[in-house]
């Protein structure tokens, strides 16, 4: 499938817990690498900026589409693929994608599977760099949640 990436992991935790490390603006924040401003609501933005080493003066910017408890977490967010220039150009990056993040029980843990889709609507060459970096990020993203919800 070229319009998505998909990350699967299994977590040594239980589903509550790592739904806590997802759904908890400030715990969030602290696997992801982000200081957000406000709690997570649907339909309603967040923001803040990245705390990423070297990224501090990157903005975070979402929509929260979804808070299903124990089950789907999804947000939509500029399909910017880290592009500074196009952050902070002022204009509206017309292309966001939608990025969920699935919970199944597993035994004694859980199965996350973090899916990023809408990548078709993206103009070329920017799809290619976004899906590349996002593919990156996400595959360091779901190690991060799986170490904190596991610690």
């Amino acid at each position: 499938m070229t319009d998505a990436i998909i990350k699967t992991i299994a977590i040594e935790a239980p589903v509550e817990r790592v739904w806590d490390a997802l759904v908890d603006h400030e715990k969030f924040g602290t696997w992801f690498r982000v200081a957000l401003d406000q709690p997570f609501e649907v339909g309603k933005s967040s923001t803040g900026h990245m705390t990423y080493p070297g990224y501090e003066d990157y903005r975070w910017e979402a929509r929260v589409v979804a808070i299903q408890p124990m089950t789907r977490f999804a947000f939509e967010w500029p399909a910017t693929g880290g592009d500074k220039e196009l952050m902070d150009s002022g204009v509206p990056v017309p292309e966001w994608t939608l990025v969920e993040f699935m919970l199944e029980p597993e035994g004694t843990g859980t199965r996350l599977t973090v899916t990023e889709s809408g990548f078709d609507k993206v103009p070329e060459p920017r799809r290619t760099n976004v899906m590349r970096d996002n593919d990156g990020g996400w595959a360091e993203q779901v190690q991060n949640i799986r170490d904190y919800a596991a610690g």
